[in-house]
Order: C-alpha cells, then sequence, then structure tokens
C-alpha cells in the first residue's frame, strides 16, 4: 500500500526507520518541512525578485497556487518506492523470461535549476520469485520522477528499487529524457535528448541480455 502523501504544512518528517536508499540525501527523512505559509512567502520573494508585483491581480493567488502545484510535483518525497512493489504474483504458470514495460512517459524537475525534465522510461527484469503488476512499474517511476533528479541518479535508483523489492535475477533500465535547463535557457540547444541505462544482475553480467533488452525497447 502506498505511503499518503502528506500536506507541505505538516513538519513531520518521513518515519526514521525507513530505507535512506528510498529518499535523497537531505530529504524529509532528516529534516522537517516548512510550513505552507513559508513556502508561499518565498515564491512571494521570489517574484519580486525578478521585479513583479505580487500584488497586481493577476499575481495575487500566485503563490498559493504554486505551492498547491508543487505538492503535486514534489509528492514523491512522501512516498517509499518499495511499499509500491510490495505485492508480488507468484503463480504466473512457470513464466521465467524477460518482462519489459517500454515508453513509459514522466515528468521531473531537475535539481539544478528545477527546469522540467521530460522523458520516458523502459524497465525490464527477469523474474525470480514471481512478477509484479505492470503498473506498479509505472509507479516507482512516478515515485522518482516527482522529486527534484539528475537524470542519472533517477536511472540508479529505479533499477535499485526493483532490484531490491522483487529480488530478479536482473534489472535494466533506459531512461530518455529532454531536459528544459539545456533548452530554455543556457546553451539552448533544443532536440538534445539524453539517454542513461543502468543494468543488475543477468544484464551486467552478459552483454547479449543488454542487447536483448536495448532490441525490445527499440521495437
Amino acid at each position: 500500500m502506498n505511503t499518503l502523501v502528506k500536506p507541505l504544512s505538516t513538519r513531520e518528517a518521513v518515519p526514521a526507520d525507513a530505507d535512506a536508499r528510498d529518499f535523497p540525501p537531505g530529504s524529509l527523512m532528516e529534516q522537517g518541512r516548512p510550513t505552507r505559509a513559508e513556502a508561499e512567502a518565498a515564491v512571494d520573494t521570489l517574484l519580486r525578485w525578478i521585479g513583479e508585483n505580487p500584488a497586481r491581480e493577476g499575481l495575487v493567488d500566485t503563490p498559493r497556487r504554486v505551492v498547491k502545484a508543487w505538492e503535486e510535483l514534489g509528492a514523491g518525497y512522501a512516498q517509499n518506492p518499495i511499499e509500491v512493489l510490495d505485492r508480488v504474483f507468484e503463480e504466473v504458470e512457470g513464466y521465467s523470461d524477460i518482462v519489459v514495460v517500454r515508453d513509459i512517459p514522466f515528468f521531473s524537475h531537475c535539481e539544478h535549476h528545477l527546469a522540467p525534465v521530460v522523458g520516458k522510461a523502459h524497465v525490464g527484469y527477469y523474474p525470480a520469485r514471481g512478477v509484479v503488476g505492470l503498473s506498479k512499474l509505472a509507479r516507482v517511476i512516478e515515485v522518482f520522477a516527482r522529486r527534484l533528479q539528475t537524470q542519472e541518479a533517477m536511472t540508479a535508483q529505479i533499477c535499485d528499487a526493483v532490484a531490491r523489492a522483487l529480488k530478479p535475477r536482473g534489472v535494466a533500465v533506459m531512461i530518455e529524457a529532454d531536459h528544459m535547463c539545456m533548452t530554455m535557457r543556457g546553451v539552448k540547444k533544443s532536440g538534445a535528448t539524453t539517454i542513461t541505462t543502468c543494468f543488475n544482475g543477468v544484464f551486467r553480467d552478459d552483454m547479449a541480455e543488454q542487447v536483448r533488452f536495448l532490441s525490445l525497447v527499440r521495437g
């Protein structure tokens, strides 16, 4: 069962007995959240810093809207990916071949500029003690995507979570994404796509298995 997302107004932290690998360093495992009022005040400050007037009609409710939006965009901090994968189906008629779910769309934000990251993820694994519901793999990606991320870290986190939860013979993860921090600012290079991979178990040890996974992903 998924952990409920707590509202931003709480100062409670994620339970201290949770596995640190499921939450990023410096997250709510170690320190409490500011209040909603403090978060809204921070948005107000940013608006004034860029030269805007938060009191004008179009912006008067913007701090509230932004905080409400980030409550959803940052929901992954209060969710445990291992709990998402807590139910394994063992009655699969002896199936032990590769399982691949490809083209799972996601939206995230880079931790360096808070700019959007838009992409798709592909996950494959070799069952050992059963299979997990296919939608659960998509939900694990959602948990990690709804945090501030680097694509490299997110790829490794998904691979590690699936490996620990399912204990399969191997896990393969591939992510393709466009980073708005590269498109909208800085070098302003649109159309550049970043690809990252992570291989565990038989995928790490056998190049032929990597090729098979990538072939299935590419169709």
